[in-house]
């Protein structure tokens, strides 16, 4: 599972906001030190997964919609990019001749299938909350 610069941008918001203050998209972007027109793109993407929470006007911003022990890495990565595999043969609906021959079966796609397993188990087994943990982030 390659992670996309936007999965990373996602985490990153998640960041900004786990102070649990308002904040603007601008504010953000110059904390995590993110590109602007990205910031406003994955922060709404993270605002219709039901994160983020934002509110309009002059005294608008996001903050985060849901406690940070909630939701774990994998959430976050599936709010901003739905379909990351390992590789592209894993993904439904993909054309793969050797996956499809049922009398050659393919053993790197079941490797592969056992790696993506791995990979998205380890990512659902940290919340939010113990990743920034670990990063040294006191969150409330």
């Amino acid at each position: 599972m390659l992670l996309t610069r936007e999965c990373d941008y996602g985490v990153r918001i998640i960041r900004a906001l786990a102070d649990g203050t308002k904040k603007t998209v601008e504010t953000m972007a110059a904390e995590e030190q993110i590109p602007q027109k990205y910031a406003y793109k994955i922060v709404n993407k993270l605002v219709q997964a039901g994160y983020v929470s934002s509110t309009r006007g002059r005294a608008g911003g996001y903050l985060l919609n849901k406690p940070l022990s909630t939701f774990t890495l994998i959430d976050v990565i599936t709010a901003v990019d739905a379909n990351r595999y390992v590789n592209d043969c894993l993904r439904p609906g993909s054309e793969c001749s050797f996956r499809d021959d049922p009398e050659n079966s393919c053993k790197v796609h079941a490797a592969l299938g056992d790696i993506q397993e791995m990979v998205v188990s380890a990512l659902r087994a940290k919340t939010m909350d113990e990743v920034l943990q670990v990063n040294g982030l006191q969150t409330t």
